[in-house]
């Protein structure tokens, strides 16, 4: 399985763009963290890749894991976040069904 590597350094908004093309593309989409400074990026390119996203009809959640990994014979502890994909259905609203003539209870 392949991630985005995010690092303290990472612009979110870079990462969001990458985030919201691989969903577009139907790509999977898995992050990988070590460190506060990574998590707190990874978490602005989350919540930016939403509002590149819902106007397009789709939204995304995440879960996070704990991953024991090994960096240069170092063992870290990782956080990584699946990004899971939810396409959003339009809604009709009471004005939309008195247009319609509909009776709304």
């Amino acid at each position: 399985m392949d991630f985005l590597k995010v690092s303290s350094k990472s612009s979110p908004a870079s990462v969001a763009g990458a985030i919201a093309g691989m969903v577009k593309d139907g790509v999977p989409v898995n992050m990988q963290c070590v460190g506060a400074g990574a998590v707190n990026q990874a978490v602005k390119a989350l919540a930016i890749a939403r509002g590149f996203l819902i106007p397009t009809g789709v939204d995304i959640s995440c879960a996070p894991t704990f991953s024991d990994i090994d960096i240069a014979g170092e063992k870290r502890t990782a956080i990584r976040f699946a990004v899971y994909v939810h396409r959003l259905t339009p809604q009709s609203t009471s004005a939309d069904a008195m247009d319609n003539g509909s009776v709304v209870a």
